[in-house]
């Protein structure tokens, strides 16, 4: 079943929505025969620490937890009660060769049915309390959501927990699941989804050889070889106690949680033991060019890191990155510079961390939870001919954050923003529940209000000197969903000087800016870019 969306977003994400639907303005192709314009040579980009960087990274696994640990938000003002069952087992505990295993067995679990109803008859009980149930699988978490109005709470307690201890795992449902699964990969992610599948490749990129590397949803073959035995066993092995924190939110009193940790004690009490993560490889410089017969060019950079919630650094790095490109808003650097000033794209956004977005709103997915962290860079999309220029362009205005960093009146503007939105970030006692969890996984208590107490204390000295120490052009990787590889492998290699050319007149300070964008150099390996077959991608 699709899971029914309740979203009640405050004024400025939805100012924020409204102008990411804006119509994208028509562009001219830079005329490949006019003449270069003269440039000054390019600026070198940061230069890399001192110190020698390692070329690899230790994982530092997430916090343990105790089995069935409980979050508990109680307001008995409020007449909705809110479940949130976050499982630690995700895309990382499919076995080689069943990769999806684990988001599969999830999803038949919530909309295969249970004992007691087929999968059309779970629908039909749900639909008249105007209840939701849904999952959302990633790489190392699998979160079960449960919403209800109180007066329908006692039926869709039992619907609820059904679905994790009685799945029906019927053998059609099994094979229609599966089958959307396999089509999710090959039609949705290859076929149309140029977006996501190039940050899908950059995971694939920089986390090759490690059990992050695959798409959570899985591989062609990995669903293919997987039968109705094998959802069974995995159900078993990892949707048990030693890795399940509940939460609950709402109208929720000491009954109800005494039934909720009676209810699923019935669950196994101990699942297969967790996976032991290798060694991140620390890569810079490569380049990964998909190719597909599109009109627009999926731009994907970034690189592994050292730095997550609850290290020192992570405050000011994250309001470095808002400032830089926050997720489908207006503040951002690269959203004023690509998108607003030059007409190049839709979107273009800076992370901190891995991001989901939540539905069809601004914010990140809670409970995505990560050992391994990565920074990134999304431009989307970006018209192929301008393909080279908009990578320099984010590649530049990196550099110069690096370099120059931030404003004084920008920080403060950016602090100012965050103080705000990060209130809207847990509006809704599901989102709250998330962030409880979240803290818990990352052992920063109270993450938010911590989020915004170190704001009022930070300094843009503070903020500048922690970009010195975390961000560097030289460390990206890129993925590229384009037409013709080749073409576009050879730009890579050569990277002429190619200012863009405007349909309509611009500022001259824009112009001047476009000649030293022109010049940057993107900072990739020529002999580090792969051409990869699209049809083989996620393949197996």
């Amino acid at each position: 079943m699709n899971a029914l969306r309740t979203m009640t977003l405050g004024a400025l994400a939805a100012v924020a929505l409204a102008g990411c639907a804006t119509a994208q303005r028509a562009e001219k192709p830079a005329d490949e025969t006019a003449p270069t314009p003269a440039t000054t040579p390019p600026e070198p980009l940061t230069q890399p620490k001192s110190a020698p960087e390692p070329a690899e990274l230790m994982v530092r696994p997430l916090q343990p937890f105790q089995p069935m640990q409980t979050v508990v938000l109680a307001d008995p003002q409020k007449p909705i009660v809110t479940f949130r069952l976050v499982f630690k087992a995700g895309s990382v505990d499919d076995p080689k060769g069943k990769e999806g295993i684990t988001a599969l067995t999830a999803k038949v679990m919530a909309e295969g049915g249970t004992e007691a109803l087929s999968s059309s008859e779970l629908l039909e009980a749900l639909f008249p309390m105007a209840a939701e149930l849904s999952v959302t699988t990633d790489k190392e978490f699998t979160a079960f959501t449960g919403r209800v109005h109180k007066d329908n709470l006692d039926r869709f307690f039992d619907i609820f927990t059904d679905v994790l201890l009685h799945p029906r795992f019927d053998p059609k449902e099994f094979e229609r699941l599966r089958t959307d699964a396999v089509n999710q990969v090959r039609n949705e992610l290859r076929g149309q989804d140029d977006e996501t599948f190039g940050k899908v490749a950059l995971d694939a990129l920089i986390y090759e050889g490690t059990p992050y590397a695959h798409y959570t949803g899985g591989t062609v073959q990995g669903l293919s070889s997987l039968t109705l035995e094998d959802i069974k066993a995995h159900w078993k092995n990892v949707f048990t106690q030693d890795r399940l924190i509940i939460g609950l939110a709402g109208a929720v009193d000491d009954a109800l949680k005494a039934k909720v940790t009676e209810r699923l004690a019935a669950l196994p009490p101990k699942g297969v033991p967790a996976v032991s993560f290798p060694k991140i490889p620390l890569r810079r410089g490569y380049t990964w060019i998909l190719e597909k017969p599109v009109l627009s060019t999926a731009i994907s950079m970034g690189y592994t890191w050292d730095l997550r919630r609850g290290d020192p650094d992570y405050f000011p790095i994250a309001l470095a990155l808002s400032y830089l490109g926050e997720h489908r808003q207006f503040n951002g650097v690269l959203f004023n510079e690509l998108r607003e000033k030059r007409g190049l794209n839709y979107g273009d956004y800076a992370y901190a961390e891995h991001f989901i977005q939540e539905g069809w709103g601004t914010f990140a997915l809670t409970n995505i939870g990560r050992s391994q962290q990565d920074f990134s860079i999304w431009l989307r999309p970006v018209e192929s001919p301008n393909a080279l220029f908009a990578t320099r362009g984010a590649v530049y205005f990196l550099d110069r954050l690096v370099k120059e960093g931030i404003p004084e009146h920008k920080f403060e503007l950016t602090r100012g923003f965050l103080m705000g939105y990060t209130r809207l970030w847990e509006q809704s006692d599901a989102r709250r529940l998330g962030y409880a969890i979240d803290s818990i996984v990352y052992d920063t208590p109270n993450f938010l209000d911590q989020y915004r107490a170190a704001l009022q204390k930070m300094t843009v000295a503070d903020v500048n000197a922690a970009v010195k120490r975390h961000l560097s052009p030289e460390r990206l990787n890129y993925v590229f969903v384009a037409p013709d590889a080749a073409a576009l492998k050879k730009l890579l290699v050569e990277q002429p000087a190619q200012p863009l050319s405007y349909p309509t007149p611009k500022p001259p300070a824009v112009l001047e800016e476009d000649k030293r964008i022109a010049a940057t150099r993107v900072p990739l390996d020529p002999q580090k870019i792969e051409q990869r077959d699209v049809a083989q991608f996620m393949e197996r």
